[in-house]
């Protein structure tokens, strides 16, 4: 505890002024915690003292928050350069906030087998047969009306659980976040279908993401949708995936907002989400000098490729909204190229919809998620 307020001293983390009058003051408490390794070992006993911001009041208190005599500031937590602050060795890092990290030389594997299995306890479903998918490919997942409501605390529970299990585990993404859409009224065919991810994730516990060591440091994306996909509404889901080299590095499944009249339609929203993703990521390298010209997204759609390439609005694209068409203006200043992907290398496929167990497998080992020993 004292070398915790040593330390804020040292930095200079507040400084002391006179209280604020009319201005509820917010105390502090300390909480304490043992930080564990992957085993469950305590490796170290920390002190933390921190703010009780749910003392706060929306509208009282949340354009200043003041500490017993002291104000917090802010910007000296937030310096850009962490060499400004004291820091201490405690050897290779190979666990940080939930992800198991593994170094070795033919890359880094990263990991929640730990967590997976914690998750697996908590809820009871350590026992039983596993299956080789998270979602099976004959039955379509909807609001269920007229089935029995199951536990919503626990659903949501189960559901947010799994949300964090996707830093590691991109291919329990899109079944996730298809039943994250019934929180608000789950139903047995809901929790059905979580408890499938749970038993997939049963006999996966030791899969993680792989990242190999080389010297291809290219940007890429592909791009996909699940035409009218949602039978509740009839909206399509857009998926993506972006790799730096043979690293993938970022993903997302999310149902449009918007019903899309035609496949070609559905694609070429997906890939100006797609688009604004590899920008973002393109601007950001360009801190690190690290500099592309044009940048490709692969498209399994000749018909979304051409709306793309071709400035030229007709009775095909006059409905799509504008802001989606920065794809095409992206691809005629040369930021991005759209490509055309055969459908059985479209990896953002795993992103959409359900896939056969040979399929599934076959992609989840493309996007170096793989068994770590």
């Amino acid at each position: 505890m004292q070398e915790e307020l040593n330390r804020f001293e040292r930095n200079k983390v507040w400084e002391l002024v006179q209280r604020p009058t009319h201005q509820n003051v917010i105390g502090t408490k300390w909480v304490f915690r043992n930080k564990m390794n992957e085993e469950g070992s305590v490796v170290r006993y920390k002190a933390r003292l921190v703010a009780k911001g749910y003392c706060q009041e929306e509208g009282i208190d949340f354009d200043e928050t003041f500490a017993p005599v002291a104000r917090l500031e802010a910007i000296r937590m937030l310096l850009a350069y962490a060499g400004e602050f004291e820091m201490s060795m405690m050897g290779e890092l190979n666990f940080f906030l939930g992800l198991q990290i593994k170094q070795c030389k033919e890359g880094i594997y990263i990991s929640q087998s730990k967590y997976t299995k914690e998750l697996l306890k908590k809820f009871g479903i350590e026992e039983g047969r596993t299956v080789s998918t998270p979602m099976v490919t004959n039955v379509k997942i909807d609001k269920d009306e007229k089935g029995k409501s199951v536990d919503e605390s626990k659903y949501r529970g189960m559901i947010g659980s799994l949300l964090y299990l996707t830093a590691s585990r991109p291919d329990i993404l899109h079944v996730v976040c298809l039943c994250a859409r019934f929180q608000s009224n789950p139903k047995e065919s809901h929790m059905s279908a979580v408890k499938r991810i749970f038993r997939y994730l049963k006999g996966t516990i030791q899969y993680g993401l792989f990242y190999p060591k080389n010297e291809i440091f290219s940007l890429k994306g592909y791009s996909d949708s699940d035409y009218a996909g949602n039978i509740d509404d009839r909206k399509s889901t857009s998926g993506s995936c972006q790799f730096l080299g043979d690293c993938l590095v970022s993903w997302f499944s999310k149902k449009q907002n918007c019903v899309s009249l035609s496949t070609a339609e559905a694609k070429y929203i997906s890939a100006a989400f797609c688009c604004t993703q590899l920008l973002w990521m393109k601007q950001t390298l360009a801190d690190y000098k690290c500099s592309f010209e044009s940048v490709p997204i692969f498209c399994d759609n000749i018909s979304a490729i051409n709306i793309a390439q071709n400035p030229v609005h007709h009775n095909r694209t006059k409905h799509i909204e504008i802001r989606h068409h920065f794809l095409r203006d992206c691809v005629s200043k040369r930021k991005i190229e759209i490509s055309f992907v055969p459908s059985q290398d479209q990896l953002a496929d795993i992103f959409t919809k359900p896939l056969s167990s040979e399929t599934f497998a076959s992609i989840r080992s493309r996007l170096g998620i793989m068994h770590i020993e």
